[in-house]
């Protein structure tokens, strides 16, 4: 694999997969943020006070913590904190990058979930320490479950272990563990002085709001909570992430290396995204409600061609993990389904890991855009074609 970086990083896979298809592609059936909004949607959706506001916004460099009207924006969305218990990112990926090398220290060992976002196992992989993956399914084929098992992580706990790295609702299948399940993990974490680093950016848009589970620094004094605009919110284009966590000293340390990369984010963006965060509860229900529409129509879709697809609705999130069983395989159906029919999906090869064996027939299918029953009709005429 090619290597890239003075950290020794290997290429990100799905990035590179995405540079090549994802603005060539006539149908993005594999996005992973939701539907997004135009300036003029999103201030109209806040009322005629952003407006003059953001016309007349300095050009200007912002604090680098982030603004104060953008931290208490954020604050506001948690249970237990204030402002000053949040550090903004250009995008959960800054925060991330910085968050899993500052956490770790030569001979800690680490523990991230499998399957991931790739930087939550290269990143803490290219620091040199120990790293093991917990796999989120037990069974295969027909019979795969996604679960998160308590007992296979305490197999995994070694008495240098400082850091749990997790993503529920997770990307790719969509699953989140069982509130009680969530809430014991982080309570053993604590008695094991075990630091969780806790992506979230797919929270609150669960297709069922029952399985949302608590965010990590309402539950635990040590653990990071990371979120983004881009994807439950549906706002990539701010580009903007955050970490929110309770030890100041973790923050401060967090700023200091944000020096060397974003040193602090677009005045522009943190205007918008504070207007946004203020509308949490009306765009992450409109993105919730189009979520489920459109799962309905992916399983519909699977229904329709029994013998080629198996697919279950995420628990959460706007990404799913189907199955598909014909007798090409994943990989080579999802590259002709591009190349011959324009559809872009993922196949299960860009989440392979070092640290665990990926279910290798499986694809990824984004549900939160509006686009979704168009590409949906590009994707059966490839698979009649396909089989003429």
């Amino acid at each position: 694999m090619a290597r890239t970086g003075s950290l020794g990083l290997p290429d990100f896979a799905l990035e590179v997969y995405f540079s090549r298809w994802e603005f060539a592609a006539a149908h993005n059936l594999t996005a992973s943020d939701a539907e997004t909004l135009t300036i003029r949607e999103l201030l109209d959706l806040a009322g005629e006070d952003g407006k003059p506001e953001l016309l007349n916004l300095p050009l200007g460099y912002v604090p680098s913590w982030g603004g104060d009207a953008l931290r208490e924006a954020i604050a506001a969305t948690y249970d237990s904190i204030e402002a000053e218990s949040v550090l903004a990112f250009a995008g959960a990926g800054e925060a991330l990058f910085w968050g899993l090398q500052l956490l770790l220290e030569p001979g800690d060992h680490a523990i991230v979930t499998v399957p991931n976002y790739q930087s939550l196992e290269s990143v803490p992989m290219a620091t040199g320490v120990a790293i093991d993956g917990l796999p989120l399914w037990s069974g295969s084929g027909e019979s795969l479950r996604w679960e998160l098992d308590l007992d296979r992580l305490r197999s995994l706990l070694r008495p240098e272990t400082s850091l749990l790295a997790v993503n529920f609702p997770n990307n790719p299948t969509g699953f989140i563990p069982a509130e009680s399940v969530w809430l014991e993990l982080l309570d053993l974490c604590e008695e094991r002085g075990i630091r969780v680093l806790s992506d979230e950016v797919y929270r609150g848009i669960e297709i069922d709001p029952a399985r949302r589970i608590s965010q990590a620094v309402d539950r635990s004094p040590t653990a990071l909570s990371v979120n983004v605009m881009s994807k439950a919110y549906g706002l990539p284009g701010l580009r903007l992430g955050w970490v929110a966590c309770r030890d100041h000293g973790v923050l401060e340390r967090l700023e200091k290396a944000k020096h060397y990369t974003s040193i602090c984010n677009a005045g522009p963006s943190e205007h918008l995204a504070a207007v946004a965060l203020r509308l949490a509860p009306v765009l992450l229900e409109r993105n919730r409600q189009l979520a489920a529409a459109n799962s309905t129509l992916v399983e519909n879709f699977s229904r329709a061609h029994p013998g080629i697809f198996e697919y279950e609705s995420p628990d959460g999130g706007c990404v799913a993990f189907p199955r598909y069983l014909g007798p090409d395989g994943v990989e080579a159906f999802c590259q002709a389904a591009v190349e011959e029919h324009g559809v872009m999906l993922l196949p299960s090869s860009l989440y392979a890991s070092s640290l665990a064996e990926v279910p290798s027939d499986r694809f990824r299918i984004g549900i939160g855009r509006r686009a979704v029953p168009e590409a949906l009709e590009a994707l059966g005429r490839h698979v009649r074609d396909a089989a003429s």
